[in-house]
C-alpha cells in the first residue's frame, strides 16, 4: 500500500510540474511578444532582440539577446555625455506587471485541480 501512495504522489507531482512548466512557457512567450511590441524602437534591433530561455523546470528567463546592455539604460534613463539626463522609457516593468498576475492565476488553478 505504501508503494501505491508513493506512485500516486509522484504522478501528481509530475503532472503539476508539467502543467506549471507549460504555464511558465506560455507566459514567457507572451511577455516576449509584448516586449517586442512596446520596446523603444530606433533601428528596431533592440525590440527584436527579446527572447526567452528555460532556466529550470517551471522557470524561464526573458532577456534581450542582441542589446542586453541597453535594458537598464532605456528602462531607467541615463546621464548624457555633455550633461543633462535622458528620461527612462519604462517597458520591462509594465510588461512584467501585465503578465505576472496571469501566471500566478494559472498556477493557482493548476494546484486547485491537481495538474
Amino acid at each position: 500500500m505504501a508503494n501505491e501512495i508513493v506512485v500516486a504522489v509522484r504522478t501528481y507531482t509530475e503532472e503539476v510540474s508539467e502543467a506549471i512548466d507549460e504555464a511558465a512557457r506560455e507566459t514567457a512567450k507572451a511577455m516576449v511578444a509584448d516586449l517586442r511590441e512596446t520596446s523603444p524602437k530606433d533601428t528596431g534591433e533592440y525590440a527584436k532582440g527579446w527572447t526567452r530561455r528555460k532556466e529550470a523546470p517551471g522557470s524561464y528567463r526573458v532577456h534581450n539577446k542582441t542589446k542586453p546592455q541597453l535594458t537598464h539604460l532605456l528602462e531607467h534613463g541615463h546621464a548624457k555625455r555633455g550633461g543633462g539626463r535622458v528620461e527612462g522609457r519604462p517597458h520591462i516593468k509594465p510588461a512584467e506587471e501585465r503578465h505576472l498576475p496571469d501566471f500566478e492565476r494559472k498556477v493557482e488553478q493548476i494546484l486547485e485541480r491537481g495538474g
